[in-house]
Formats: structure tokens, sequence, C-alpha cells
């Protein structure tokens, strides 16, 4: 089985995590380096390392998705944030599939 890579386009999502690890790298708080705060768990498990996001609140404060959701507002809140989230999902469960990850 071939190695999967966050470069391969033909995994759906991966210009998400690329864009959001670029913007953490960065230290800006944008939509993608928040959706990747929200999906971190997850991403843990599939050995990508999510650097913390510095400037925000905690998650124990003000829940990532809730910051998320909040940037979303201009740009169609509730149908955009579903939208993402279901593409972090399709990523992940596809790399869990490449990888054989849990």
């Amino acid at each position: 089985m071939r190695q999967p890579s966050l470069f391969d386009n033909s995994i759906p999502g991966s210009d998400l995590v690329l864009q959001g690890l670029g913007d953490l790298s960065q230290g800006r708080v944008t939509i993608h380096s928040l959706l990747l705060q929200v999906a971190s768990p997850r991403l843990k498990n599939l050995r990508i390392e999510v650097p913390k996001l510095n400037g925000i609140p905690t998650p124990d404060v003000v829940p990532f998705e809730h910051q998320l959701y909040e940037l979303l507002q201009d740009q169609g809140g509730y149908s955009m944030y579903n939208s993402l989230l279901r593409r972090m999902a399709s990523f992940c469960a596809a790399l869990e599939r490449e990888t054989n990850a849990p």
C-alpha cells in the first residue's frame, strides 16, 4: 500500500489542512487554523501535529468550534461551518483508510 501524503490532492480536504498548517506556522488566526484546532485530536491520531494557536481564548474558555463559527458569520455562517467540518471529516476518514489508523 502506498504512503499517503498531505500533498496528495486525491485526499479530500488536504487543501484545508495545508492552508491551516501554513497559517499556524505564521501564527495567524484564520478559518483554516481554527479548523485544525477543532480537528486536532483526530489529526494527532493520524500523526499530524497541530501547533497551538497563541492569541486566542483557550477551549475551556471559548471552544474552538465557537471561535471558528464566529469567524464564519460573514461567509454563510452555519452552512459554511458544517461544510468545513464535513470536509475535514472526509480528510481524516480518507487518511485513516489509507494508513489503517484507528
